[in-house]
């Protein structure tokens, strides 16, 4: 069953009861009854809308950031890891640590360059990264050791190794939105409900009135953007940055150009 169906199921559920309780509860009111005795609930159920939806707001924007935190932080562990796999072939023959430091380079290269423009455009990650990736993996599981010393080196690289692959998943995991489609549209209906309360108030057109309500409208669409700005970590103008790389790898710039 669609999470749309469901959905509409729930909600049109929720008002027929709440209005069948409603009208059965009117025809059990006798003819003395005097509405004037009972509270103005309009205030009390405009407060509560926009006490829950605040909530809401709250929770969306929590869970945007704490995605994009994971998004960078990924990117840190890949480049950190790349770095550690340049920094002790330091200890193998001068060719191999070459061809294992201009695979590295190249990868970093191609992720700074292609790759992170692939993820803000379509929210995936390339074939050509995983193939470079594989040949920095081949570079190094390859060579055989010459001696205890170099042997200290190979299993802690092919492990960042490892561990760079490991983080790339989890790059190519966050390249996306992660705020699904009915999140969206309760948030969307949210804000028209909270903002449209304000006409229930009898708001009138002084100056002050006027600017509270439009102050609070804006306040509504600016979180509202902030979650649509963090929803893509990768992909929209507050995104995660390849800054790691570029910090541990400063020489990738200029191969790029």
């Amino acid at each position: 069953m669609s999470e749309w169906l469901v959905l509409s199921i729930a909600m049109a559920a929720a008002c027929a009861v709440v209005l069948t309780i409603v009208v059965i509860n009117n025809r059990r009111l006798g003819d003395d009854d005097d509405p004037s005795e009972t509270p103005d609930v309009i205030e009390y159920m405009t407060m509560m809308i926009g006490v829950v939806y605040a909530i809401v707001l709250g929770l969306a924007i929590a869970g945007v950031w704490e995605g994009r935190s994971a998004a960078q932080e990924s990117v840190r562990q890949e480049a950190q890891a790349l770095h550690e796999v340049s920094a002790r072939a330091e200890v193998w023959p001068a060719d191999v640590r070459a061809r294992i430091r201009a695979d590295v380079d190249a990868y970093v290269s191609h992720v700074v360059d292609a790759e992170w423009q692939s993820m803000a455009d379509r929210g995936e990650l390339t074939d050509k990264g995983a193939q470079l990736l594989e040949r920095v993996r081949r570079s190094v599981s390859d060579y055989r050791p010459a001696d205890a010393h170099e042997g200290d080196a190979y299993q802690p690289m092919v492990d960042q190794v490892a561990v760079a692959d490991d983080a790339r998943g989890a790059r190519s995991e966050n390249a996306g939105a992660t705020m699904p489609g009915v999140v969206w549209f309760g948030l969307i209906t949210g804000a028209l409900i909270t903002v449209g309360l304000i006409f229930t108030l009898q708001i009138r057109r002084t100056f002050r009135e006027l600017l509270l309500a439009g102050l609070f409208s804006a306040l509504i669409a600016f979180l509202l953007f902030l979650i649509w700005a963090f929803d893509a970590p990768f992909g929209r103008g507050i995104s995660a940055t390849p800054d790691p790389f570029l910090n541990l790898f400063p020489h990738i710039e200029g191969l790029g150009d």
